[in-house]
């Protein structure tokens, strides 16, 4: 696991008031970062155009140049002209080393290193930029973007800076940022990360699966998972298939019997009422009309770990839920968004959700902070109350209807065995995304059968 932050400028400022350590000092080992990246990845002699701004991202970039020269054919490309004091001064070292420069894009180059604007720019590209990054993107140069990628740059890696940026995992930018180094700045980057901060970035390595390690044990003692089946119960089937291949020893299907419910699979049960031994329970997914509301809180009048997913993101009856103590809620952007409206904390668009993923969780788990939320997207963000995740290991494989009951079932599992909401959220999601990443298929291919078929091998 590994801290996020909104901004590393504070953790500048500590090094230098703190441990002597100049703007000078930091930004050297920046670019020596960046330097040895390219000495271990690449052959001396290799092509390098560094395309550079005015500020210190392009400081940076300026200053790459003047450690690779002489090892390496070098050219700057000057976007914009240095105008910070580090930018300048770094301009004056290159000048002195007579290091080229070009006013167009080479043809021809091995490594293309893009440090144009940092992570404080907040504008928009001018035209001129523009259609240089479309040049940038155009070019079969290997892509390095520094620190972050400028807006439209898609880099295959991104060097950042001392510390991981939130802003390096909105959704928007995963096919932008490429593989994600970070680089020390003069002193070990955990004494650089000295403050705390509420968000994390989950590694698979964090993933504790409910393995089974007491032998006197009977499928009563791994738990017994509810689904509430709807109007499209393939979904609720989907969702307890995979709660009974994480572990839960008994998995039921809850509902109204009809000629669908003729042909579940064997492996579940189907039940008219809320069996007695029953600890945790998932509705929403396929739920339709299905269920009256007087019905619907008939299964609910407990206070069992509940998961709520899909249909239920559009009633009203959701705001009822959330008064309930355990609870996880796993919307998709579409879902959350009317979420959003029904508790009246925002009244957005999808594309207003996408640019402040961040900011939207943080306002929503404040609100209700008992609550466990889980909202899906190419990065998976998770909090409760004041504590948030992201699970940046997600592939567009995930892309494929069901695969979100799959994940509902993977969750509530975990709820129906013992671990807490934030626990279930957690382990659930990394689960998931670990079973797309080891499918071997084509990665158009992958269905949730396939997930489920992949739990055994976790």
């Amino acid at each position: 696991m590994q801290k996020l932050y909104d901004e590393v400028g504070s953790l500048d400022r500590r090094c230098y008031e703190e441990l002597f350590l100049t703007e000078d000092i930091l930004m050297e080992h920046a670019a020596e970062g960046m330097a040895n990246f390219i000495r271990q990845k690449f052959a001396k002699g290799s092509k390098v155009c560094v395309v550079v701004g005015s500020g210190n991202n392009g400081a940076d970039g300026i200053a790459l140049a003047r450690l690779l020269h002489g090892d390496y054919e070098v050219t700057l490309l000057h976007a914009k002209e240095p105008k910070s004091p580090m930018a300048q001064l770094q301009k004056k070292r290159v000048d002195a080393l007579s290091i080229p420069t070009t006013q167009t894009l080479p043809q021809q180059t091995d490594i293309l290193v893009e440090a144009i604007v940092g992570t404080g720019f907040n504008g928009t590209l001018n035209e001129a930029l523009t259609q240089l990054i479309a040049a940038m993107n155009a070019s079969s140069a290997y892509k390095i973007a520094c620190d972050t990628p400028t807006p439209g740059f898609l880099a295959q890696t991104t060097l950042t800076m001392g510390a991981l940026k939130k802003s390096l995992f909105l959704d928007a930018r995963k096919d932008a940022v490429g593989e994600i180094k970070v680089l020390d700045l003069g002193i070990s980057r955990k004494l650089y990360e000295a403050s705390e901060t509420a968000w994390h970035l989950l590694e698979i390595d964090d993933i504790k699966l409910p393995h089974r390690k007491q032998e006197d044990s009977h499928k009563g003692s791994y738990g017994h998972t509810v689904v509430l089946a709807g109007e499209k119960l393939g979904a609720a089937v989907l969702c307890a298939s995979a709660a009974l291949r994480f572990g839960s020893g008994l998995v039921s299907l809850v509902g109204f019997e009809n000629e669908q419910t003729l042909h579940i699979p064997h492996t579940l049960m189907y039940a008219h009422a809320l069996p007695k031994n029953t600890t945790a329970i998932a509705l929403g997914m396929g739920l339709g009309n299905e269920f009256s509301e007087d019905e619907l809180f008939g299964f609910l009048d407990n206070e069992l770990p509940l998961l709520i997913d899909a249909d239920l993101f559009h009633s009203q009856t959701v705001c009822t839920l959330l008064e309930r103590k355990n609870i996880i809620l796993t919307p998709h952007p579409r879902e959350f968004v009317s979420l959003l409206r029904l508790t009246e904390l925002a009244d957005i668009t999808v594309e207003e959700l996408q640019a402040k993923r961040f900011d939207y969780v943080e306002r929503f788990c404040k609100a209700y902070p008992h609550a466990t939320l889980l909202l899906k997207g190419a990065n998976v963000l998770i909090g409760q109350g004041e504590t948030y995740f992201v699970n940046p290991h997600g592939s567009s494989k995930l892309a494929k209807g069901g695969s979100g009951d799959v994940l509902a079932g993977l969750v509530v599992s975990l709820l129906a065995q013992g671990y807490t909401t934030l626990e279930a959220a957690l382990n659930a999601s990394l689960a998931h995304t670990l079973l797309a990443k080891n499918y071997k298929g084509a990665d158009f291919s992958l269905t949730p059968d396939d997930l489920i078929e992949g739990i055994g091998n976790l």
